[in-house]
């Protein structure tokens, strides 16, 4: 199977006030050609800086990044930016959290649409318009002809986000990274824009980085998991193998914290502790201090990612 993205030791390290961030720490990761592939964690372990890496949208004055981002063969974090800006929109989107943030309030909806495909593919402003008008029906935005004339804040969250849809998939993207796009919506919405994404991403052939703190949008959606935890990646799979058989701790107590039917009741799965603050050195296991299996070698040593026979990758000295 072809690979789209491939991240090698990648490390990331932020100035902050307290000192030296490191919030990347040595992760491997594979996304394969036309798979969505879930990244889940606590928040503040590092899924959202990791994604920012791959497009290199950090203020790169206080970063040093390590390892490699490889796109097309090509290490990103070794092109000048020019190039990074030539495959941002048009190779590699991404999606964010809060549209209202990432659309320029000042501009209709269907002009900030347009400009991805003057600026990547070329198009006069009436061959984009008209594209505009196709992508708007495609993301579910009715009537088209009125909506691309209406301003950010005339829209609803959920319209908001198809239009950020319709923006990221306006130049058929090899790449989509999402970054908990339907965590500022309701319920009913959030599962409208999770249909939308699996159509897009069955129509386009595009591959999917799907980064969200939910495991049960993992489930519904994924092909494969990778679960991070403090900066590091713990394990790796596809996703029914690891809601059946999670191997490191950490992924078994994040499944076990999931609401299910049939369980009124009961009491939900809770991780004692806190995550460790990244700006200080981390010797051995990090998940140690809140893992009910830990040992004095899991203090001292860090394990390293390890696959079983049908490609199940665990950072764990006690595999599960």
């Amino acid at each position: 199977m072809v690979d789209v993205l491939v991240l090698k030791n990648l490390s990331v390290d932020l100035m902050s006030i307290k000192g030296v961030v490191h919030a990347v720490r040595g992760i491997d990761l594979t996304l394969r050609k036309g798979e969505i592939h879930g990244f889940v964690g606590e928040s503040g372990c590092g899924k959202t800086i990791t994604a920012k890496t791959i497009l290199r949208l950090h203020d790169e004055s206080r970063t040093q990044y390590g390892g490699e981002v490889l796109f097309g063969g090509r290490d990103i974090l070794k092109l000048p930016k020019k190039e990074i800006q030539q495959i941002a929109g048009r190779d590699i989107s991404m999606i964010f959290q809060d549209p209202m943030i990432s659309l320029n309030p000042l501009f209709p909806v269907g002009e900030q649409i347009g400009e991805m495909l003057r600026v990547h593919l070329g198009l006069a402003k009436p061959q984009a318009e008209e594209q505009v008008l196709s992508l708007l029906e495609k993301v579910g935005i009715h009537p088209a002809g009125k909506r691309l004339k209406q301003y950010p804040f005339e829209l609803s969250g959920g319209m908001l986000q198809r239009v950020m849809i319709a923006i990221a998939v306006s130049c058929s993207p090899q790449l989509l990274i999402a970054d908990e796009p339907t965590t500022a919506l309701d319920v009913t919405i959030q599962a409208q824009i999770l249909e939308l994404l699996q159509a897009l991403q069955r129509d386009i052939g595009m591959s999917i980085l799907f980064i969200t703190h939910n495991f049960g949008v993992v489930a519904e959606i994924c092909d494969r998991v990778s679960v991070m935890y403090a900066g590091k990646i713990v394990e790796t799979g596809e996703v029914k193998s690891i809601f059946r058989h999670p191997s490191h701790p950490y992924s078994k107590a994040l499944i076990g914290s999931i609401p299910r039917s049939g369980r009124h009741g009961q009491r939900l799965t809770t991780i004692p502790g806190s995550p460790p603050e990244l700006y200080r050195g981390i010797a051995g296991c990090a998940y140690a201090p809140r893992c009910p299996y830990s040992t004095k070698q899991c203090l001292d040593e860090s394990p390293s990612l390890a696959a079983d026979q049908q490609g199940h990758y665990t950072a764990c000295f006690h595999r599960l």
